[in-house]
């Protein structure tokens, strides 16, 4: 029973995140007062206040162990979870980290800005996810719960990767196209796209 409702809570999360992140909702819900734009702060305010329910379900619903990985390969997996961190900062300081939180858009009219393809982002279009995951997944203790919001977590970032890709694609066009070309989409060296 706590992997359905898991699964349920994190299905309705991903719509609602998912219909917020869209083009539609952005021109629907007017997010301007005094001529400060707050959608961008108040979406991703909304994502983790919103989540937060899903990890306090994951805490209490009846769980079981799956496994306990041993010492001393825990600590290199909380080695990995560390570097995860690391890159995540440094992937959200290659871009613009004012727009990206939603605080330049409170004094500054929102623009696509420009295709990011240096740094992290040169190894794979999405470091965010990618680092995201590694940091999830690295986890040396795994549980039924946690198993299932990690699985759920994974299939909505693959399926959230997918359609921002449309989005970029729309925004960027051939640039975009070749970037997908030459640089992986998660996994460093792994270009299914590639010619």
């Amino acid at each position: 029973m706590s992997v359905f409702i898991l699964l349920l809570a994190l299905a309705l999360w991903g719509l609602v995140h998912s219909f917020l992140a869209s083009r539609f909702a952005k021109d629907m819900i007017p997010a301007k007062m005094g001529g400060m734009d707050f959608y961008r702060l108040g979406y991703n305010m909304f994502a983790v206040v919103s989540f937060a329910p899903i990890l306090y379900l994951m805490s209490t619903l009846p769980n079981k162990p799956l496994y306990q990985v041993a010492s001393p390969w825990n600590l290199v997996m909380f080695g990995g979870q560390l570097l995860s961190v690391f890159f995540l900062l440094i992937t959200v300081l290659q871009t613009d980290t004012l727009s990206f939180v939603g605080l330049r858009q409170l004094f500054e009219k929102e623009s696509s800005g420009g295709l990011v393809t240096r740094g992290l982002y040169r190894m794979v279009r999405h470091p965010l996810y990618t680092f995201t995951l590694l940091f999830i997944w690295l986890t040396p203790t795994m549980t039924q719960n946690s198993l299932t919001v990690y699985i759920g977590a994974t299939i909505y970032t693959l399926v959230g990767a997918y359609f921002e890709e449309k989005k970029l694609l729309q925004d960027f066009g051939e640039a975009y196209a070749e970037y997908k070309r030459i640089t992986p989409m998660l996994i460093p060296g792994l270009n299914f796209g590639r010619k």
